[in-house]
């Protein structure tokens, strides 16, 4: 969408001046009109120097977003078939350098835990550079942790090389796999981040017996080659992840005249200009007040990015009259005012090229000096990034058309972030990159209760998840169970995985299903089961104990950003996904070696089990009230926001 201006810069500011104060006559609120014409007239020699313009990125819906979904699919399944794989490489590991296995698996754990920590991190750099570079930069740096580890001397060197640079590395290629699907797609984001995700579970099944040959064949260390050359894969697959420009609007013209869409201030209520009008001031600051920041967003100089306005909130629409007209554009709606309506100062409000950023630089530069405005795209200012099942679960989704939905949920760049961009100097901390950061590591969010629960029950999950996948080969090769046939246990709780991620995604592409529930009952499933799994030691019933495990842990990813928005709202998306990631690293890397520790001092590989399962039971047992403290608070909330009105 791109506003921009017919006349002159001063003609435009002197016009809008009058217009307003005859509004102001004409409505009878002199005071508050007064304050919007003094404010208009200080931002006149900005509004010369600045002229506004906007766009909005529009998923295409298919296309290219298929090959998108292709990469997002392998990328997915070399990480974590790496990661859920690495419990065959125990065994060699601590034999070679003479340690316990529990040792050797915080190697693993580091690994786990770095991906999900980077995760954050890497969605700031996304932002600002790109999916794609950031994941062909994950890629050579994974493969270069795996290749220094071949010249391991000792676990600590493996943690370093194979745990933290090859978890960076992962972090580097699994964050934009996940978030470009989201970029990419609108009306079949569901499917197509249900096929991307099953990469997961493909590579877990495939890559623990092919990792089993490759130990066997070529021992460890060359099993560590072969998984930098797969790695380095990632490069070619991220490369499918190519940019989307931001679309304008225009020429959508009505079935009988050849109207131009256009803005009518005068047509707008009062109320509705005063915000438009703080919220086009603000934007060009280019950076906004810090008094009443918290602390997180203050270090970074900017703030959470839901305080900024959305494209909607600053260019007000109203919708078409002529329902034949709208259906030229998937689901659209725009403002349409004849032009026998326009008076002399007049915004046009859709233009469909691809040509300028959503806020043009203050100073001009010649075409060498600046980049092609068209990259100035940042896909993290979407408020519904990190959603990932059915957007009908939303009603900003349902009671809006395509564009308007899009513009709802789309924050404005401010004018310095776009200079930034495009202007000729390297930035080495952009505001791009600071204020993704800034909102993912809000902790002011924490003061929520809801939060707190959901959290700290995800850290407990993620206490247990991977402890399975660490110790179940050991624990059936010690009881007999032949070696091979010890690894496809992983492989069938990776297949299980797989077919969890689509059952769950079924059920609640009903906006009716309780997403919370279904997780709860899950988790409480697959901890149960965790906890008997050394019942028996039959093949049989391993066998059993991992296709329900693969099952009900799946929900766990599956459903994260659903739950997050039925009790935060999509709003504070980003910053909960950011919290829950350090959360959920933070587990991963003390959860299998505790869990060790704890088969060491009891000398039994049932212990570890016990204790992986207690972790996961607690977690489901503690969210299971989590509706009911949500709803409380939200009352609190209101109440509060009551008393405020009424001071």
């Amino acid at each position: 969408m791109v506003i921009s201006n017919r006349d002159s810069p001063e003609a435009t500011a002197a016009t809008t001046i009058q217009e307003t104060e005859m509004d102001c006559r004409y409505d009878g609120e002199t005071a508050e009109c007064e304050n919007l014409v003094d404010r208009l007239d200080e931002d006149e020699d900005s509004s010369r120097a600045s002229p506004t313009a906007a766009e909005v990125v529009i998923p295409p819906d298919g296309g290219w977003g298929w090959m998108v979904v292709f990469g997002s699919f392998m990328c997915n399944l070399v990480v974590d078939g790496v990661i859920f794989s690495f419990g065959t490489m125990i065994e060699p590991i601590a034999e070679e350098f003479e340690v316990t296995n529990p040792n050797v698996s915080l190697v693993g754990s580091l690994m786990s835990g770095f991906y999900l920590i980077a995760g954050p991190f890497v969605s700031a750099i996304a932002n600002r550079y790109g999916f794609r570079v950031v994941t062909v930069v994950g890629a050579v740096l994974a493969a270069i942790g795996f290749v220094l580890s071949n010249f391991a001397t000792s676990v600590p060197f493996l943690c370093f090389t194979y745990g933290v640079l090859g978890g960076i590395g992962f972090g580097f290629i699994y964050a934009p796999s996940i978030i470009t699907i989201g970029f990419y797609f609108e009306k079949w984001r569901q499917i197509a981040t249900g096929i991307a995700v099953c990469g997961s579970g493909i590579g877990t099944f495939a890559f623990a017996p092919i990792g089993k040959l490759l130990i066997t064949h070529f021992g460890w260390r060359g099993a560590l080659l072969c998984q930098a050359a797969i790695t380095l894969t990632c490069a070619l697959f991220g490369a499918l992840f190519r940019p989307l420009k931001a679309t304008k609007l225009k020429d959508i013209e009505p079935d009988t005249e050849n109207s131009e869409k256009i803005m009518d201030p005068s047509k707008l209520p009062l109320a509705t200009r005063l915000k438009m009008e703080e919220a086009m001031k603000l934007m060009r600051k280019g950076s906004l007040d810090n008094d009443h920041q918290h602390s997180i967003p203050r270090l970074f100089g900017v703030k959470n990015n839901s305080d900024y306005p959305t494209i909607s909130d600053v260019y007000h629409t109203i919708s078409i009259p002529n329902r034949q007209t709208a259906d030229k554009v998937k689901r659209l709606s725009v403002p349409f005012i004849p032009e026998a309506q326009r008076f002399q100062k007049k915004i046009p409000l859709l233009d469909i090229d691809r040509t300028k950023p959503l806020v043009l630089p203050k100073r001009s530069r010649t075409t060498s000096e600046t980049k092609d405005p068209r990259e100035v795209v940042r896909p993290l200012y979407r408020d519904d990034i990190f959603f990932g099942a059915s957007l009908a679960r939303l009603p900003q989704y349902t009671s809006r058309t395509s564009v308007e939905y899009n513009l709802a949920i789309t924050r404005l760049p401010t004018k310095n972030d776009v200079e930034e961009e495009v202007g000729p100097a390297c930035q080495l901390c952009p505001e791009a990159f600071r204020r993704v950061l800034g909102t993912m590591l809000d902790v002011s969010l924490m003061k929520s209760h809801s939060f707190l629960i959901l959290a700290v029950g995800g850290f407990f999950t993620m206490m247990g998840f991977f402890v399975p996948y660490m110790y179940l080969v050991d624990r059936a090769g010690k009881s007999g169970i032949d070696n091979m046939t010890a690894v496809w246990l992983v492989a069938t709780i990776g297949i299980a995985n797989t077919v969890g991620r689509i059952m769950y995604g079924v059920i609640t592409s009903f906006p009716c299903v309780d997403a919370l529930f279904v997780n709860n009952v899950a988790l409480t499933i697959g901890g149960l089961a965790t906890m008997f799994s050394g019942l028996s030691m039959s093949v049989e019933y391993q066998f059993a104990y991992c296709v329900v495990f693969g099952l009900c842990i799946s929900c766990f990813a599956s459903l994260r950003s659903i739950i997050v928005v039925d009790l935060l709202g999509l709003e504070n998306l980003t910053n909960a996904f950011g919290l829950l990631l350090l959360f959920q690293g933070i587990a991963a890397i003390i959860g299998a070696p505790l869990a060790g520790a704890f088969m060491q001092a009891t000398g039994s590989h049932n212990a570890c089990f016990y204790l992986s399962g207690g972790m996961i039971f607690l977690s489901a047992v503690m969210c299971y009230p989590l509706n009911w403290v949500n709803r409380r608070e939200k009352k609190r909330n209101e109440i509060r926001t009551r008393e405020e009105r009424s001071a």
